[in-house]
């Protein structure tokens, strides 16, 4: 303590790690594209316009750093999506306002705090549980004020694990049918996602103000049977919770 009363405190000589992990300018922009969708190398080398060596690098200090994982595609397995982890995102951001100073520790809300609209269709193979789910998740959380819709290229009946699953989250899916998307040819949508990677490498573009894709494993194809589709279910809840807050300000669509 200096004369006067003044305590001296210790300094801190290293900013928080999630400043030193986001920090770069690249990387930065490596994170705000993978905030709107899951992406591969080499769509990150063409949106960046940057070597792939370069990319990978500067992928390799977000997975270090658990901001960002790799899943294998299940269409091609010599291919990698990578996904941020926006909720670790959210927790690390106030990590790091409390580092400052206690006042600055942010709360991600759990909710929009304007209205949402628009109209998302969800899309897989079989329509028979990742997009069915992903729709009634997103249809539950924002009571019906979003128009959702969901689709296959190979509709089949919906499996019983994600009827079971969704009533677990108070949802009947029991009535739900699968539709093939050709259903929805013509339709104009604000957001067309993909949740099944063998549909995203195949599937025709869909006019639609913005496109993601969510790489999402098919949980009927787990040996593991029910878990699976709790695994599946708890991903798409924490990713529709992310989506909801990019619907609160919906472009007018244009005339077909």
């Amino acid at each position: 303590m200096y004369p006067g009363g003044v305590v001296v405190r210790p300094a801190r000589t290293q900013a928080p790690g999630f400043l030193r992990a986001v920090g770069h300018p690249l990387r930065w922009q490596l994170l705000t594209e993978l905030a709107v969708s899951d992406r591969r190398v080499h769509e990150l080398t063409t949106m960046l316009d940057q070597p792939q060596n370069l990319v990978s690098y500067h992928l390799a200090q977000l997975r270090a750093a658990g901001l960002v994982t790799g899943r294998r595609s299940s269409a091609d397995g010599r291919d990698t999506y990578y996904r941020l982890d926006l909720a670790l995102c959210a927790a690390q951001l106030a990590a790091t306002g409390s580092a400052l100073h206690p006042a600055l520790g942010l709360v991600r809300p759990s909710a929009p705090s304007t209205p949402v609209a628009g109209r998302v269709l969800f899309l897989c193979t079989g329509n028979s549980s990742r997009s069915q789910m992903a729709e009634a998740l997103l249809r539950q959380r924002t009571a019906g004020s979003v128009a959702v819709f969901s689709a296959g290229s190979q509709p089949k009946p919906v499996h019983p694990h994600a009827i079971a699953v969704m009533a677990a989250h108070g949802i009947d899916l029991s009535t739900a049918q699968p539709k093939h998307l050709d259903v929805f040819a013509g339709t104009r949508f604000d957001h067309v996602i993909t949740v099944c990677d063998r549909l995203r490498e195949t599937c025709p573009q869909l006019p639609a103000r913005r496109t993601a894709h969510w790489s999402i494993p098919d949980p009927a194809r787990d040996p593991g049977g029910y878990p699976a589709f709790e695994r599946v279910a708890a991903e798409l809840a924490e990713r529709v919770g992310f989506l909801i807050h990019a619907l609160t300000e919906p472009q007018p669509l244009e005339a077909s």
